[in-house]
């Protein structure tokens, strides 16, 4: 006797293409890496440029970045576009603090990295003293294309997190 062809069917055309084995780590970071919300800190010349990256010649959209929020709580990558003085860096890292976590910063230009030409008592020298920088974009100020080579730099970086499992980590260290 020959049993249907649908008891012996291993194989289901219906989901066929609908299911996905990957590891928690990467869906989390494609997701992550996908919907970069930028804080724009615009604080000098640069950000002429960083404005310019989201017109449509250069269009941030293509790469998920396309929601500008002035808002630190919907945002997760602060863009540093100009020179941070003294007066401007409490209200710098007042916005970085209120930022949620994950959260990255992106430097761009000589002035934001390094203090640039500005060798005075009232610029800092570089907002790497300040808040923790991911990537530097060099320039004076940069091209709007250097910040496009630093966000897809950024998603580089943010694929390779291994978040979940640091988070398991410290979660068992809390617990224990």
């Amino acid at each position: 006797m020959v049993a249907p062809a649908e008891s012996l069917a291993a194989y289901d055309s219906k989901i066929e293409g609908n299911i996905v084995f990957t590891k928690l780590d990467s869906a989390i970071n494609w997701m992550r890496k996908n919907s970069l919300w930028p804080m724009p800190m615009g604080l000098a010349c640069c950000a002429i440029e960083m404005m310019a990256s989201a017109c449509s010649r250069y269009d941030l959209s293509r790469f998920g970045m396309e929601v500008m929020r002035f808002s630190p709580r919907q945002a997760d990558v602060m863009i540093v576009a100009g020179t941070v003085t003294y007066k401007m860096a409490l209200a710098v890292k007042r916005i970085w603090d209120q930022m949620p976590e994950p959260k990255w910063c992106i430097a761009m230009g000589a002035c934001a990295s390094s203090g640039g030409m500005y060798r005075s008592y009232a610029v800092l020298q570089g907002i790497d003293n300040l808040i923790p920088v991911d990537i530097y974009i060099s320039g004076c100020p940069p091209r709007p294309e250097a910040l496009l080579e630093g966000l897809m730099r950024l998603q580089r970086k943010i694929e390779g997190e291994s978040s979940f499992t640091e988070q398991k980590q410290e979660l068992v260290n809390e617990l224990s």
